[in-house]
């Protein structure tokens, strides 16, 4: 099969409420059309929160889908659906004084042939897996992530830190947003996963490693990430969108091999840049539509 033919999707997609909260402000959303995946975690308190999640994911896929028929390459179109994101958070947010200053975090992917392009905002995360080894792709906008980058805190210091949730970008706070933007290649049984810190705060990238090459299946793999949060306590909601990318459904994914570093095919193209609620399960590629933003 020839290296720029499109692979083959399978896509999870989990959420849960968590043990602490009562209501859930992660949103998560995809189009199997236009091949964009994203997941958002909102800030602002209840019902603010839900709707700068549910608002940013549905802006986002919506937009991304008209960029690309403009003939804007993957890259701009993943950035410019970003920035309408933004604006309809920020609008909504200005025309009601009850949803003043909710704003979402934002990690979403979007691919092309066997190219990926992922863009954040925040502390959602995106992940990549290839043959078992995992890696950690985006970069967390958050205040403990920036102390320990200066120097001023230490892995373990950020860990314990009471502000560890403090982020110090987020999508709907200002009337604009500044992205990281990643792009890397793909191959046949690669693994993509965007997550909500609910999860990251209980599993690093070995762990999800470990949960996801441990499993039966991708289904299995979505349910078993959430469960090992909430095993943990889960204080906060836990989403997740797992995205594997395959040359035939019915052909197995290459077996694991520790030696491969996934991050030699995904790097970050530019260094400049996450919170709703069910769960949706799709396998192969369903009709455009089929699968809609979820809040």
């Amino acid at each position: 099969m020839g290296s720029n033919t499109a692979l083959k999707l399978e896509v999870v997609a989990e959420t849960d409420v968590g043990c602490v909260r009562t209501n859930n402000e992660d949103s998560y959303g995809y189009d199997l059309e236009s091949r964009i995946f994203v997941v958002c975690d909102g800030m602002g308190g209840l019902a603010a929160g839900e709707t700068a999640s549910g608002t940013a994911v549905r802006g986002l896929v919506e937009r991304f889908a008209l960029n690309r028929t403009s003939g804007s390459s993957l890259e701009e179109s993943l950035q410019r659906a970003i920035f309408y994101a933004n604006q309809q958070v920020f609008l909504m947010a200005q025309a009601n004084e009850e949803l003043r200053g909710m704003g979402t975090t934002l990690v979403s992917a979007c691919v092309e042939g066997r190219r990926i392009v992922i863009g954040n905002v925040g502390d959602s995360r995106a992940y990549f897996l290839r043959q078992g080894v995992c890696a950690q792709i985006t970069t967390d906008h958050s205040f403990v992530n920036e102390q320990v980058r200066i120097g001023s805190m230490n892995e373990a210091e950020a860990e314990a830190s009471p502000f560890r949730s403090v982020i110090t970008r987020a999508v709907g706070t200002a009337e604009t947003v500044e992205p990281d933007i990643f792009a890397g290649s793909i191959e046949n049984g690669d693994i993509l996963a965007l997550v909500t810190d609910g999860l990251t705060r209980y599993a690093d990238s070995k762990a999800i490693a470990a949960i996801i090459v441990g499993s039966s299946s991708l289904g299995e793999a979505g349910k078993a990430l959430i469960e090992a949060a909430k095993r943990q306590g889960a204080v906060d909601n836990v989403t997740c969108i797992l995205v594997q990318f395959l040359d035939d459904l019915h052909e197995p994914a290459p077996e694991p091999v520790a030696a491969l570093d996934p991050e030699s095919s995904v790097e970050p193209d530019t260094a400049e840049a996450q919170k709703s609620g069910d769960e949706a399960e799709s396998k192969g590629e369903p009709e455009a539509g089929e699968a809609a933003p979820h809040q």
